[in-house]
């Protein structure tokens, strides 16, 4: 549960790390902890077509290339290429983390 994203404000951050640390401990379980994460953490934004071929060109990398990195088919990328469909669920939480981090954190 560590997945690390913006809090809303200095107040639901606190609320939010304080949630982590009783997780980590073992004194709230998972499902509470991803309630907290909902109600605390700013969602993954959506990536249109053009933002994700702006992020593999960022990075010099092939639609197949690409789709290595993201752990999906190169069917899928030329698809969001194309617009005929949308990253959502993992992909697009790694989508957002080579956006934020590069392809280093990928790797």
């Amino acid at each position: 549960m560590k997945a690390k994203q913006e809090a809303k404000s200095g107040i639901l951050e606190a609320v939010y790390e304080s949630a982590q640390d009783l997780y980590d401990i073992g004194f709230i379980n998972k499902a509470r902890m991803q309630t907290y994460q909902a109600l605390c953490l700013e969602p993954i934004r959506a990536y249109d077509n053009q933002e994700i071929r702006a992020l593999r060109d960022r990075y010099k990398l092939s639609q197949s290339a690409l789709a290595i990195v993201l752990n999906t088919s190169a069917s899928a990328v030329r698809k969001w290429e194309i617009g005929d469909k949308h990253p959502s669920g993992p992909s697009l939480k790694l989508l957002n983390i080579l956006d934020r981090k590069g392809l280093q954190a990928l790797i």
